[in-house]
């Protein structure tokens, strides 16, 4: 009877410590470069089939590593990195190695600025020493191994890591755009061993969401609402459907472009300490401004007012003003963001179509304008004041 509780409770042990026992031993805790070093800590990283072993002494700040993985491509290369500026790619300060045309497998340290320009070595912003790298011929895997001085008593890092197909002239060519290399970044707690990929993930999804909220609605909707509202009026069949065109335009543009906004804050919470100054200031200037175009549509006061000169200044003013400042800080996110090019090119395929039908209309408009002026110009005095006249005898 004693028998099998015993054994259940010896299975229920197995189970347990045995799935942890499996998950550290696809990780390794020992490398050889050169002698064995053993690591406090291992980590199976979430993808690329990384590994990562350190040691980390909260004190004084030292961090020793052992980044292991395999190329993309024989002739390739693995980085690993931190970066201080947020969970991101850009501004990582990174390690690469590889191996060189004499066999020998190097390591040096890069300066993560761009995402498609090649990298070329450079100093960084981190303490790094005693670095190097070691090839494992049977399983294909680099090693890097080097020894960081962090800030005393930081408990967590940005971390990045990648994988590489080429190298050329001490070049790592760019690495793939595949899901599995554009999420390999997280946060690494430096205590507990937890490394998450998840906040990095949404990171990008929330600047991909900025970018085309921003683009479609400051930077489309809103100068096409200004558009209609400046050439459909001069033609009398399309009134009144031209202000409701123009209403529901900015009106959309303007919640899309606040969901953008909002979006562009969250961006900045994830990059403490990191301020695109100009991005974000014009960024305040266009929503306020923008605020109070909306707010034109309510204090509209009636054609014949005497304040509706003024609040044609004020509603035209602020219409430009948000159309010149969405224009130039579009500009700046593609700068910041770095998307492909097709993306800024398109955009600027936009731009240049909007304006050439803008310039059309233009002409149209004061065709339309001159004509009119002419023509009312060659009626009788009394017939172009039908109205005050018949109003003079009532």
């Amino acid at each position: 009877m004693m028998g099998r509780p015993l054994f259940l409770i010896l299975g229920v042990a197995v189970l347990l410590f045995g799935w942890d026992a499996s998950a550290q031993s696809s990780c390794p805790v020992t490398f050889t470069g050169g002698e064995a070093k053993t690591y406090q800590t291992c980590n199976n990283l979430q993808t690329l089939g990384a590994t990562l072993a350190y040691t980390y002494v909260v004190e004084n700040g030292s961090l020793d590593i052992a980044f292991q993985a395999a190329p993309a491509a024989s002739g390739g290369w693995v980085a690993w990195g931190i970066n201080p500026q947020g969970i991101q790619m850009i501004g990582t300060q990174a390690l690469i190695a590889f191996r060189s045309s004499n066999g020998s497998t190097v390591v040096g340290t890069y300066n993560v600025q761009s995402k498609t320009a090649a990298l070329n070595p450079s100093s960084i912003s981190l303490t790094v020493t005693n670095k190097s790298a070691v090839y494992e011929s049977s399983s294909g895997k680099i090693t890097i191994f080097a020894s960081l001085v962090l800030t005393s008593n930081q408990t967590s890092i940005n971390q990045v890591w990648q994988v590489g197909s080429s190298v050329t002239n001490s070049t790592p060519a760019v690495h793939s755009t595949a899901s599995a290399d554009l999420s390999s970044l997280g946060t690494l707690d430096l205590r507990s061993g937890t490394s998450s990929v998840s906040s990095g993930i949404s990171h990008q999804t929330l600047k991909n969401r900025h970018g085309v909220l921003t683009v479609v609605s400051w930077g489309i909707l809103m100068p096409i609402g200004i558009m209609i509202a400046r050439y459909a009026k001069t033609f009398k069949a399309a009134d009144p459907a031209w202000f409701y065109l123009h209403a529901f335009c900015q009106t959309s543009g303007y919640i899309i472009g606040v969901s953008g906004w909002g979006t562009g804050l969250r961006l900045g919470s994830y990059s403490k300490g990191v301020e695109q100054t100009s991005h974000r200031r014009i960024g305040i200037a266009l929503f306020c401004f923008a605020t109070l175009q909306i707010f034109a549509l309510f204090l509209r006061p009636n054609k014949n007012h005497k304040f509706r000169i003024y609040w044609n200044i004020y509603h035209h003013s602020t219409g430009y003003t948000v159309i010149i400042l969405s224009i130039i800080n579009i500009f700046k996110g593609f700068d910041i963001l770095d998307p492909e090019k097709k993306w800024k090119n398109a955009y600027i395929g936009v731009l240049i179509a909007m304006g050439v039908i803008a310039a059309i209309l233009e002409v149209v408009t004061w065709i339309i304008f001159f004509q009119r002026k002419s023509k009312n110009s060659t009626k009788p005095v009394t017939e172009m004041n039908g109205i005050s006249s018949i109003h003079s005898h009532v």
